[in-house]
């Protein structure tokens, strides 16, 4: 039996467009009702925040603070128990707080609320360009091991750094090779640690979207996931750490010629993809509108099986706005597999999609 997580109360303060807004949550499930632009999402986003410390919608963190104002504050109580608090500032980074200690490892709020967040925008993980799916596999990971958010972070800074050392009047002046070889060892080394848990993340739920997928398209068709690194000559079973970092450094030393040119390195973490396939055809550029759906469904719902099965902690699961999205049948497939291991939000504007049974045991938050 598997531990729950349920917030039992929310509060927010100056986020989007709620100046004030405060709520005790008493059902496994609770629907969001009201229309177009009014603030479902953005109420359904500070839960999603409060977990997972990122935004599906916000490019900053300045960009969920309303308008007029200098702070936000997201505040939530978990299992009648712990309190948490988020405060965003416009200045300077954002504190959190449980049970009125300041956080040092932020990750660490993962140890009291996670959660898996399913919206319209999504679709675009099966069907857009590659850094939604490299978004996309960062969060997964991310839940599995928080001090994955770490190594990414690492990785970006370097990526940085080198750069601007390609542009920089010391390079100009002496283009010596030893700074290089510096950022060579290190980026290896994470692009390593980086690459390996992506990819067992994706060994690990591919499982999961092979039921989800069979379950909402009633067939037995084959699906596939593949990781696309830019790594040459590796095996799909390669795992030895040591031997992939050394190709990894071999192929950033043998394309300094080229990024001397441009200034960006062309090959990395940063650069990998994600492939979608349905009976061995690529689902982001073969596949139906309808297929693509079924797809990121069984994806999400397999993101929640397996960081339930893996933490035996069932996450909170948040659905914006995405019943519009599908058909009767999957709608009716989805709403009956939620709220019942996890706590679910549920976003939309009027009730018609809805059973009776399930309304009885939902909450209701008008807005």
């Amino acid at each position: 039996m598997h531990k729950k997580i349920f917030l039992n109360k929310l509060k927010i303060k100056n986020f989007r467009n709620h100046r004030s807004f405060e709520i005790d949550l008493k059902e496994q499930r609770a629907i969001v009702l009201g229309c177009n632009g009014i603030g479902k999402s953005n109420l359904l986003e500070s839960v999603e925040f409060l977990s997972q410390l990122k935004s599906n919608r916000a490019l900053s963190d300045k960009d969920l603070i309303e308008n007029d104002s200098d702070m936000a504050l997201v505040i939530g109580q978990i299992n009648f128990k712990d309190d948490l608090k988020l405060n965003l500032f416009r200045r300077g980074p954002k504190r959190i707080y449980v049970n009125e200690s300041i956080l040092k490892k932020q990750s660490e709020i993962k140890n009291y609320i996670r959660s898996v967040c399913f919206c319209s925008n999504d679709i675009d993980i099966v069907r857009s360009e590659p850094s939604y799916r490299r978004i996309w596999i960062d969060k997964v990971v991310s839940q599995l091991e928080p001090v994955y958010l770490d190594l990414i972070s690492r990785f970006n800074r370097l990526l940085k750094q080198r750069s601007h050392f390609w542009r920089s009047k010391s390079f100009q002046k002496n283009p010596s090779s030893e700074v290089l070889d510096t950022f060579d060892i290190q980026m290896s080394i994470i692009s390593t640690r980086i690459f390996r848990r992506r990819r067992r993340a994706l060994l690990k739920i591919k499982p999961f979207v092979e039921y989800w997928h069979n379950h909402l398209s009633k067939s037995k068709e084959q699906i596939g996931i593949n990781y696309l690194s830019g790594i040459q000559n590796i095996s799909p079973e390669e795992e030895e750490e040591e031997i992939i970092s050394k190709k990894i450094a071999e192929q950033l030393f043998n394309q300094r010629s080229i990024e001397s040119l441009t200034g960006k390195c062309s090959f990395g973490p940063h650069r990998d993809d994600i492939e979608f396939l349905i009976n061995n055809i690529s689902v982001r550029k073969y596949g139906s509108s309808g297929q693509q759906r079924t797809f990121i469904l069984a994806l999400k719902m397999a993101e929640l099986d397996l960081l339930t099965k893996t933490l035996n902690v069932a996450p909170i699961l948040i659905l914006d706005d995405v019943l519009a999205e599908l058909d009767i049948t999957r709608q009716n497939l989805l709403l009956n597999s939620v709220g019942k291991d996890s706590q679910c939000f549920i976003s939309a504007t009027h009730l018609d999609k809805f059973n009776q049974s399930l309304l009885g045991s939902s909450q209701m938050i008008h807005l």
